[in-house]
């Protein structure tokens, strides 16, 4: 389903393997930024972040994610320039893509990611979905990788309907990957739980995930603990793992096939075990 990377020679791209009817894949979160909402600075040490990306690939991670800005939904991030942003990247990206499984970057500058492209990643993570580098479209449509298209907003407007926001936001960020020269086949669709959003529209957002299918492409998930699991239940961050399986686990079944994940463990064994009980029926 995932269009081939001009740095793959097999024919299919990483992503495209992972894709298998019946299993939703998983991405395990490495955050190199002193300020993520969740793991801020448990990373930023080069030896730790690596020990830590090894670690998520023998718990189950089918790729790993790997960002160097806070995009933290919830504000109170720091904007960098592309150049500390390769500074962070630059001791952890080549050990990473070392280990053997695709590599996402996850950052919202064009130059980074055509950087981290020319070092062995092979898949961009856009949480502005083309629409705020507009150098971004060009650089995947040159470089031919798959793009996940995340879905977001400046500011969580509660009267709106979001789902409808979601549609039309994804068909602006498709006409943009058309200009391009994109092939629709190298794009993945991320709703942005979180990202511009009440909890409340995060919560609709997941239960009607599956409107997104009419685009026909792959959707992915991210709602690791995320702010809406302390809507409905009051928690702090590393609190939410029960909250987030069960949120990954609804969202799959409403047609989403990759799952982002801080906790890869115990993600990936809740999806197994979930399609298990399903194949058996």
């Amino acid at each position: 389903m995932i269009a081939v990377s001009t740095n793959e020679r097999s024919g299919r791209s990483p992503l495209e393997r992972l894709l298998l009817p019946g299993r939703a894949a998983v991405m395990g979160i490495l955050n190199l930024t002193p300020d993520s909402f969740s793991d801020g600075g448990r990373f930023v040490d080069p030896q730790i972040a690596i020990a830590h990306a090894s670690q998520m690939i023998a718990q189950g991670a089918d790729i790993i994610d790997v960002g160097a800005e806070s995009t933290r939904p919830y504000g109170g991030m720091q904007p960098v320039t592309a150049d500390i942003e390769r500074a962070r990247l630059e001791p952890v990206l080549p050990a990473v893509i070392a280990l053997g499984k695709p590599v996402s970057v996850d950052t919202m500058k064009a130059s980074v990611l055509d950087w981290a492209i020319g070092l062995g990643a092979t898949i961009a993570n856009d949480v502005w979905g083309l629409q705020r580098d507009p150098d971004m479209a060009r650089v995947v449509a040159d470089r031919g990788v798959p793009v996940i298209v995340m879905h977001n907003r400046d500011g969580a407007d509660p009267a709106i309907d979001i789902v409808d926001d979601m549609l039309r936001y994804f068909e602006r960020s498709l006409a943009i990957a058309d200009a391009a020269g994109m092939r629709r086949e190298q794009i993945v669709l991320d709703p942005g739980i979180g990202f511009g959003k009440t909890p409340e529209q995060s919560i609709i957002a997941v239960a009607r995930l599956a409107e997104l299918k009419r685009f026909g492409l792959p959707i992915l998930i991210g709602l690791s603990r995320k702010r809406f699991i302390a809507s409905v239940v009051p928690s702090e961050p590393m609190q939410r793992l029960g909250g987030s399986i069960a949120g990954h686990l609804a969202a799959v079944r409403h047609g989403a096939v990759i799952v982002r994940t801080h906790d890869v463990f115990e993600t990936m064994q809740a999806l197994r075990v979930a399609e298990a009980i399903e194949k058996a029926q």
